[in-house]
């Protein structure tokens, strides 16, 4: 059995989301504490994602 998931992926997407389209990139501690979520948990999410779209051109 697969234990829950702590924060919805709407959250996910959107703190991903706003750490992509910020400039100059936030500092991701005080983003988290924004958000309301770990700080470990976005700066995974954030290099998921990176992970994801592949290489930069």
């Amino acid at each position: 059995m697969v234990a829950p998931r702590k924060y919805p992926n709407e959250l996910r997407e959107r703190a991903v989301r706003l750490y992509r389209e910020s400039d100059p990139k936030p500092v991701i501690r005080r983003l988290a504490e924004q958000l309301n979520v770990h700080p470990e948990a976005l700066r995974n999410w954030i290099r998921q994602d990176e992970a994801d779209r592949g290489p930069a051109p």
